[in-house]
């Protein structure tokens, strides 16, 4: 019996720029639905932290 591997099909590359942004907008959908809270400033927090990283990472690739 011979198995047969299938090769997982990619969709395009996405940059680092996009993936961070995805993630944000994740983030975002799911901070509307918590109420207020530990887990909510926990969220907001992250959401901040990929703003920022998004910005360094602008302010690196303009340098480079």
């Amino acid at each position: 019996m011979q198995k047969t591997i299938q090769k997982r099909k990619r969709s395009e590359p996405h940059t680092f720029e996009q993936r961070l942004e995805e993630h944000r907008v994740r983030l975002e959908t799911e901070l509307s639905r918590l109420p207020d809270g530990a887990s909510r400033d926990s969220l907001v927090a992250r959401i901040e932290q990929l703003r920022t990283a998004v910005e360094l990472n602008a302010m690196l690739s303009r340098q480079a």
